[in-house]
């Protein structure tokens, strides 16, 4: 009997996130084997080991990369050294998917993007509510021409992340196997900050939708205790002349949940696009409206899903790449000229 192919995946940086989901999400995968997985510390590795044996430990991820046949990386090390390791991989031969923040300088990730394209494989980035069978909808909508020529983007992001930001560390994580490291989310010479650590997801989401690119970004900021941005307040200019704001704060209350709508006016309509509230709404100077009738929990993040399709990828059995390395690009774009921006205090070029 002829075995079944299974996508052969390893993890660097197996750390907090890395170990609520995306080891779990591999395991539970019948298609997928998780190999290997890379932590620096050897007793972080001993613990993993004891909670989930199979996977071989490696405190080297060049030795990893050079030891065991692979077919895809998940990259979970903190935010500045994802293109260390993504580049890494990619020269290895494989796919990588890139927790978010995907890089933390623009060029950085322009080069993975296209490393990626010349090595013949896919950039993924786990920007979960990209993968909403709604969200997809409302990109094909606005593909296929819904709004017309996109003129102006709202996008507004808010989360109950005030603790982590402000270095106090996520209260949700205490009973967690790792916690979310405070120099990794609320070191400003890390790449700490509400930008890099949430603004990620709202703008994956928006260029998702949009397929716009950015060209200038004036931003103002809120700090948090640590210093970091609490809060984010952009203006965008877009290539096609088209304008947008983009909104970002972590100070939800606890008991609430995530805040993320889009909403994108052309010259033929508007798309509103909620997944507080799960609501996706095509409205046309015509009359010609799509209104989607969605479950109350339509919105809730997909953390599994972006696994899954890094899955299909490596089989090549995917139907669509929800959140492109481009997609992921384009954010970084963003992100850096949003932090610039608050240095200079003038509008910065992408």
């Amino acid at each position: 009997m002829t075995d079944i192919k299974k996508a052969k995946i390893a993890i660097i940086g197996a750390g907090w996130w890395a170990v609520e989901v995306y080891v779990p999400a591999v395991l539970d995968n019948s298609d997928a084997q998780l190999v290997a997985v890379n932590r620096r510390s050897h007793s972080a590795l001993d613990e993993i080991a004891q909670k989930f044996p199979g996977p071989k430990g490696y405190t080297d991820y060049n030795e990893m990369l050079e030891q065991e046949e692979l077919d895809a990386v998940i990259i979970a090390s903190p935010h500045t050294v994802h293109f260390e390791h993504a580049k890494a991989a990619l020269e290895a031969g494989c796919h990588v998917l890139i927790d978010k923040p995907m890089t933390t300088d623009a060029d950085d990730a322009r080069e993975l993007v296209a490393l990626a394209t010349r090595m013949g494989r896919e950039i993924i980035v786990p920007y979960g509510w990209n993968f909403k069978p709604f969200s997809t909808r409302a990109a094909n909508i606005i593909a296929s021409g819904g709004v017309g020529e996109i003129r102006h983007v709202v996008t507004q992001m808010a989360s109950p992340t005030a603790d982590l930001f402000s270095g106090e560390g996520l209260v949700e994580t205490k009973d967690h196997m790792f916690r979310p490291p405070v120099s990794t989310w609320a070191d400003p010479e890390k790449a700490g900050g509400y930008g890099w650590g949430q603004l990620s997801h709202s703008l994956g989401l928006m260029f998702r939708l949009t397929g716009l690119e950015p060209a200038e970004v004036y931003a103002i900021e809120g700090k948090s205790p640590a210093g970091v941005d609490y809060y984010n307040a952009l203006t965008l200019q877009f290539t096609n002349g088209a304008t947008g704001t983009v909104s970002g704060a972590s100070t939800v209350p606890k008991q609430c949940g995530y805040q993320l709508d889009v909403r994108i006016f052309g010259t033929e309509g508007m798309l509103l696009i909620d997944m507080e509230r799960a609501r996706m709404e095509l409205r046309r100077n015509d009359g010609e409206d799509v209104v989607l009738n969605l479950a109350e929990n339509a919105g809730d993040y997909l953390a599994i899903e972006p696994v899954n399709r890094l899955v299909h990828i490596c089989l090549g059995t995917a139907i669509t790449n929800e959140a492109t390395g481009v997609v992921g690009m384009h954010a970084i774009e963003v992100l850096d000229a949003m932090y610039r921006s608050f240095r200079s205090g003038v509008p910065e070029a992408v």
